[in-house]
């Protein structure tokens, strides 16, 4: 039950009444008055919570990957901080506890799923500078098509019973208390899916393509390219076909009889 300001008498009132029509001891019924001191230590609670996820993050990419990947991550999770925040402030929800779990609940599942986008650059990756075809960027780019109906499966899975609390339970039912722990989940869900794939990883690629080696891989890979484009215009150009790439000798296919 949520109230405007009472005066000290008028809080004592209510506390009777509620006991008197639910069946229980006057002592037993609890308030809390809700102002700016408790909302600033919900807030101081949160930064905190926040940037030690956000070292604990740092720490285990940078050891368990590389630092790029880790500052890729972080780029991306702050993302969807951002836009969570930002959507709920539109809505006008109100900032519960319950919300704040929310936040460190949806950074969680972010980095669970760029870690995922992540694991499979980096498995692409792994011999990339010693005679590969592709450039950093081109590799990370097939990483994610592999990864990318993974994370969309995963993504509607986890969207569809928190989905089915913030609009069948508390819009429907009329479980208010669901709110506030459901739209910030929803909204993180949705936005974390989209910053492992479309962000994390082209922060990654833009940072590795700026060393000496992959630049000199792309150098390589853009040469090869070109030779390979000049070749296939001067065989063409002479009226005779290119030169087929699979097996010369292949077996004559026997002609059937009628």
């Amino acid at each position: 039950m949520q109230t405007g300001i009472l005066k000290p008498g008028q809080s004592a009132a209510i506390q009777d009444a509620l006991a008197a029509k639910f069946g229980v001891v006057a002592n037993d019924v609890d308030y809390q008055l809700i102002g700016p001191s408790w909302g600033a230590e919900i807030t101081k609670k949160a930064l905190y919570g926040l940037f030690g996820f956000l070292i604990v993050v740092v720490l285990y990419l940078a050891l368990a990957f590389e630092p790029k990947m880790a500052i890729a991550a972080i780029v991306a999770v702050i993302h969807d901080v951002f836009i969570t925040v930002g959507i709920y402030a539109l809505v006008g929800f109100e900032v519960t506890p319950a919300t704040v779990i929310g936040f460190l609940t949806i950074l969680g599942y972010s980095l669970y799923d760029t870690v995922v986008v992540f694991d499979k650059v980096r498995e692409n990756t792994r011999t990339i500078a010693g005679g590969s075809r592709m450039t950093y960027s081109q590799a990370a780019n097939f990483a994610v098509n592999q990864t990318l109906v993974r994370s969309f499966n995963t993504s509607l899975i986890a969207l569809l019973p928190v989905g089915s609390i913030l609009f069948v339970g508390a819009g429907l039912l009329g479980a208010g208390t669901l709110k506030d722990l459901s739209l910030a989940l929803f909204i993180g869900l949705a936005t974390g899916t989209y910053s492992s794939i479309f962000i994390a990883t082209p922060i990654l690629a833009a940072l590795r393509e700026r060393e000496p080696a992959m630049k000199a891989l792309a150098k390589r890979v853009g040469q090869r390219s070109s030779k390979e484009s000049v070749e296939v215009s001067a065989g063409n150009s002479d009226g005779t076909p290119a030169a087929p790439r699979g097996p010369r000798n292949q077996p004559k296919r026997k002609k059937s009889r009628r």
